[in-house]
């Protein structure tokens, strides 16, 4: 006995050292033993497609399945696949604007997806030394096209397609048309920190890994993104190069949006801009979580409760959030975008993403002595002076991150200043 993870897993590597007949019977031994398997399914189709079969049925029968079970973008997968061997697949854009689109009334905040069976679920693997009988393509193929035909259980109510959804019908249709199919195979890099970004990706199905890597190589991992997630959104929206690299594990299919696909949509812009700034907001929250050292003391919950005291502001090129001279008000951190910190005139730091400044004026009292500027659009989060206070005093891991960050600005801030800025007085109190 195997379970369907090993079984995948091994089928993958046949298919991949060009074995599509033996990754075939790996992924129907999947099918017979667990029908509503619809990755396995569409794995079959491909297997057929690479064997010179008939594999439109079976995608389309997958495609039709997914809509219908609340797993619309591997639906999208398969009707792309069908358009690229030049078989119609405007049934399947139908279902899809009719499941999810924006006037469809099976969307529901109360919603459910039928699951695929657990990657733990065991099943028996055949003998691969032994021939399969002659028609087993044909039975293979029957039998991925009839697997769910009498299944009847269907969800009365389904969760909407991230951005999607959010558009008219037309505009559904015209995303639907441009989207491109990247199908990964385990390890292999849809994106990676510091490239441009000219698209964003839906993961349809599988999963990836978003990490960052310092100046020293060593990876950060951010977060682990499933079926419904969009990722690389922020690189685009902000023409800036990409902060993170983004992984498969195990095989994985993408939906890729590139900017003629938003070209497209000139008359949704304002939608589409918005529900893109709110995955990006999300991801930015979610990465900061992640590698802040100011929230690593907390749990997840309160990370998220702190996350709530904080205001969010959004600030344009040339914006002062500091002054000199001005009372130490609060906490800030910056969530996306550059802030510059200049004295008399002297740079002496430029802040990025998950930057915290403001803390050594709240730790040590006095004035500010610098003034930190937005040289770019940027989101900085703001937490009040009080608050940081009760803080400090409560949680003694974060006074001990807020000092040392305070005693290396000290430094790095006389060393760019000069040593005359070693005096007492002379200390820069960002």
């Amino acid at each position: 006995m195997a379970t369907i993870a090993e079984v995948k897993g091994h089928a993958a590597r046949q298919f991949a050292q060009g074995k599509p007949l033996i990754a075939l019977r790996l992924y129907d031994a999947i099918v017979s033993a667990a029908p509503l398997d619809y990755d396995a399914r569409l794995h079959v189709a491909d297997c057929l497609a690479a064997l010179g079969a008939d594999s439109a049925t079976v995608y389309r029968a997958v495609g039709w399945y997914c809509i219908k079970a609340g797993h619309p973008l591997p639906a999208v997968v398969c009707a792309r696949v069908l358009e690229a061997s030049g078989t119609e697949s405007g049934d399947l854009a139908a279902g899809l604007v009719a499941h999810y689109g924006h006037d469809s009334e099976m969307l529901g905040k109360v919603a459910v997806r039928v699951a695929a069976p657990p990657d733990t679920t065991e099943l028996n693997v055949p003998d691969l030394r032994v021939d399969p009988p002659a028609d087993f393509v044909a039975m293979a193929a029957r039998r991925a096209a009839t697997a769910t035909d009498n299944f009847k259980d269907w969800p009365e109510a389904l969760h909407a397609v991230p951005l999607l959804s959010t558009l008219t019908e037309a505009g559904f249709r015209r995303v639907l048309s441009t989207l491109m199919v990247r199908r990964l195979p385990d390890a292999a890099f849809a994106i990676r920190e510091g490239e441009a970004g000219q698209s964003f990706f839906f993961v349809a199905d599988g999963e990836v890994r978003v990490f960052a890597t310092d100046g020293l190589g060593r990876q950060t991992e951010l977060a682990r993104l499933h079926e419904g997630a969009v990722f690389g959104e922020m690189a685009l929206l902000s023409a800036q190069p990409r902060s993170a690299t983004v992984q498969a594990v195990g095989e994985c299919d993408l939906l890729e949006v590139g900017r003629a696909s938003l070209a497209g949509l000139a008359d949704e812009l304002p939608v589409v801009a918005e529900a893109l700034h709110a995955f990006t907001r999300e991801r930015l929250l979610g990465n900061l979580m992640a590698t802040q050292p100011l929230f690593k003391p907390f749990s997840r919950t309160q990370q998220r409760d702190l996350l709530r005291r904080f205001t969010s502001h959004d600030v344009a090129p040339g914006t002062v959030i500091i002054n000199e001279g001005e009372e130490g008000r609060g906490l800030f951190v910056v969530l996306a975008g550059e802030l510059d910190v200049q004295r008399k005139g002297v740079p002496l730091a430029t802040l990025k993403t998950g930057d915290v400044f403001g803390e050594m004026a709240l730790l040590r009292g006095g004035a500010t002595t610098a003034k930190v500027t937005a040289s770019r659009n940027a989101t900085v989060l703001f937490l009040a002076r009080e608050y940081v206070s009760r803080i400090v005093a409560g949680v003694p891991e974060i006074r001990k991150y807020l000092e040392a960050l305070a005693e290396d600005r000290e430094i790095d801030n006389q060393l760019a200043m000069g040593e005359d800025a070693a005096a007492e007085d002379e200390r820069v109190l960002v």
